[in-house]
């Protein structure tokens, strides 16, 4: 690592606030309103451009080349630009949405999607990216739902540590590697209402134990970079909050990299109510470590007059300038500005077939079968010669791309009816849009419908429905899709229905009614291939969901590992009327945490333990038989619970904690067995710190977080 406080001695002080400052891009162009792609959106100089540390929103190798070029001849420092991006998953070629890859349960899956995109990125010129979001989602009125990993912290700490694992390798100076920047710090997930940017309020005991393992999975991977939230925690906004920065990510965690705003966050902490002014904008972020300031320029118009005041010294401004000089020696910049950008890479790897395959499998392994009463698999070569009708806003859409598909294009995914005619005899008559309905259109539908044998019933939502700024306060389907849907049903064929969509649903209509119901999410470049896949029986799902489906809206937030409450359902000591529970619908989710069909089944048999003590510093297995009792052969995730049954405070119903996919052949039988050691049964405690307390727990191996055997051990 060079060493570099000599150069930032000979920086000027303009100089300095322009390398921690990032101005947005779109395409190269000589117009005088713009350089190198910078499109200003707010007021500066010619000095900060021509200093600048970093460029978001820029790609392509020959662009990025010469915007470097002239970056360098113009630089006094000749110091190199950092060109950053939102790869969220996938590059061109683009993978299911994150919370649709997490329901495969493999991170080995998504860390080889985080590797395909990062070569693409690489090639292109893209030298970090803004993932993995390690936000937990419970919320699905909450827009970002779509690019989480879902409701539950173990999981969502592997996928976490999956993704860095796949941008970085070992070594982010390597050929195709990118740096990753982890995201939003911290919370962000629990706005209010799921609107998003809104407040949030968390205990300290709530965001150590569900929030901040995700973020430390992925600092602990090794993230060059951590990005503000844009929401106010308990009372700080998240880019003027030194407890987190300072406190919890440098001196507890340890993280020694570059901390960025998110976009013009900084600025908007006066809108918070935080800072009074840009100024003291710019002191509190400055203040609470926040390194370089996304698009916005408080820093660069007020640092030299908060230091002249002596509210900041420039040995603040020279420590976050040296972070971002460590991270461009780290990504090798200095000795090669251009790193991967190359014009004949990209020709070669981007959309490849390697790709593209990879894509297929695992948006095959992320899809959900929710309901399947028989209709599933599709025969396409049946002796009767079945009329198979497709019909749906999603028929004949390529809309399978989400908001976060970077440089994705819709025009490189084939339609549901595309696929399915290479595969088989269909009709289509899409009959309704998402937000679309002809009567004309709807009545062809119902009477082609009519003279069909099965029924494929594509529906969901719009992309720009799920993101960022996309809440919704009804999850049900938009539009007119459940009259439609009514329309169909009542024509009494079996009604297969794909749903494509960037958050849970509340669908208890479509639960009820249709014969069969599949997750397809948005998949991504190669969705419908792996749709065709599954209903064709050419590939069984085995996608487990890893958020809560609620029956309506009302229940928002609803997920699996809530706390336990003094009136609980079923309670011994009252009667039902008086437990926590609403009175005009269900307390518990549609479809649970870990819920996800096969074109098989499964016996379970009775929870075994090695021991029904176990002592400090030990350990136990606990164990049951799994039977495939279908004709075909399918694989099974297999779920491990613990429940604490007391503690120093309030624990969780249930707390995932390992699992196994298992295949087996019709008939065969295995044993799924599970390691329980003290590591799992710690928490933050009262007055102990982060320990496991001696007492009882509950074990539970289950096909999902509502179901299972149970058995109990002690620990002394």
């Amino acid at each position: 690592m060079r060493d570099f406080d000599e150069l930032i001695k000979r920086m000027t002080l303009k100089e300095k606030l322009a390398e921690i400052t990032q101005l947005y891009g779109d395409e190269y162009t000589e117009d005088d309103s713009t350089f190198m792609g910078i499109d200003y959106r707010f007021e500066a100089n010619r000095e900060m451009v021509d200093n600048v540390g970093s460029i978001l929103g820029v790609s392509g190798a020959a662009l990025i080349k010469e915007a470097q070029k002239k970056h360098l001849e113009t630089s006094k420092h000749k110091i190199p630009l950092l060109f950053m991006h939102d790869i969220i998953h996938g590059f061109k070629t683009i993978f299911p949405s994150p919370l649709a890859m997490s329901c495969t349960w493999q991170p080995e899956l998504v860390k080889e999607s985080a590797e395909i995109a990062a070569k693409e990125s690489a090639v292109s010129g893209i030298h970090l990216t803004f993932s993995p979001m390690c936000d937990l989602a419970r919320d699905a009125r909450w827009g970002r739902v779509v690019e989480t990993s879902g409701e539950d912290p173990f999981l969502n700490s592997m996928f976490a540590k999956a993704y860095v694992e796949g941008y970085q390798g070992t070594d982010v100076s390597e050929q195709y590697r990118v740096a990753s920047c982890l995201k939003h710090f911290a919370a962000y997930g629990m706005a209010e209402a799921g609107r998003d940017y809104n407040t949030t309020d968390v205990s300290e005991y709530e965001l150590r134990e569900k929030h901040f393992p995700g973020y430390r999975a992925a600092v602990d991977a090794g993230a060059k970079m951590v990005m503000t939230s844009f929401n106010a925690l308990n009372g700080v906004p998240s880019s003027g909050n030194k407890w987190l920065f300072q406190d919890v990510l440098r001196k507890e965690w340890g993280f020694r990299g570059t901390v960025i705003s998110d976009c013009t966050a900084i600025v908007e902490m006066i809108y918070h109510g935080f800072a009074q002014d840009e100024a003291e904008a710019a002191k509190k972020a400055i203040d609470a470590g926040v390194d370089i300031e996304m698009v916005s320029n408080t820093y660069y118009n007020s640092a030299e007059r908060l230091i002249k005041q002596g509210r900041l010294s420039e040995d603040q401004i020279d420590l976050s300038v040296k972070r971002v000089l460590e991270l461009k020696e780290e990504l090798g910049l200095f000795d090669n500005p251009f790193k991967d950008a190359d014009e004949e890479a990209e020709k070669k790897y981007i959309l490849c077939r390697e790709h593209r395959d990879a894509a297929r499998k695992i948006a095959r392994e992320s899809m959900v079968l929710l309901k399947n009463d028989g209709v599933l698999p599709v025969k396409k070569n049946d002796e009767k010669k079945q009329k198979i009708f497709l019909t749906g806003p999603y028929a004949d859409s390529r809309q399978m791309l989400d908001l976060w598909s970077a440089y994705g294009e819709e025009k490189d995914c084939l339609t549901l009816r595309e696929v399915l005619s290479d595969e088989m005899e269909i009709s289509c008559i899409p009959g309704i849009g998402i937000l679309d309905y002809e009567k004309e259109q709807v009545e062809n539908a119902v009477k082609a419908a009519e003279d069909s044998d099965i029924i494929l019933l594509a529906l969901g939502e719009e992309p720009l429905m799920s993101g960022e700024s996309n809440s919704r306060m009804d999850i049900g389907l938009p539009g007119y899709q459940q009259q439609f849907a009514e329309r169909i049903f009542a024509v009494g064929k079996p009604v297969i229905v794909i749903l494509y969509n960037g958050r849970p649903l509340a669908i208890p209509e479509i639960a009820l009614k249709a014969n069969a119901v599949l997750e397809a999410w948005f998949p991504g470049t190669e969705g419908n291939h792996a749709v065709c896949d599954i209903l064709t029986g050419a590939y069984a799902p085995s996608g487990r969901l890893t958020m809560s489906f609620p029956w309506a809206v009302g229940q928002c937030p609803i997920y699996y590992n809530c706390y336990s409450t003094g009136r609980p359902s079923k309670n011994v000591y009252i009667s039902e009327r008086f437990s926590s529970r609403y009175i005009d619908g269900q307390s518990v989710p549609l479809y649970p945490f870990g819920y996800g069909l096969t074109y098989t089944t499964f016996e379970y048999g009775e929870v075994i333990l090695s021991d029904t003590v176990m002592r400090r510093n030990g350990s136990i297995m606990a164990q049951c038989s799994l039977k495939n009792t279908g004709d075909r052969a399918g694989t099974e995730t297999v779920q491990l619970y613990l429940q604490d049954i007391s503690g120093s405070r309030v624990r969780p119903v249930r707390m995932l904690k390992d699992f196994r996919r298992i295949t087996l052949k019709p008939g065969e039988t295995c044993q799924a067995v599970f390691q329980i050691d003290e590591e799992m049964l710690k928490f933050h405690t009262l007055d102990k710190g982060f320990a496991a307390e001696t007492g009882k727990f509950k074990i539970y191996i289950a096909e999902n977080a509502s179901t299972g055997t149970c058995a109990e051990f002690e620990l002394v």
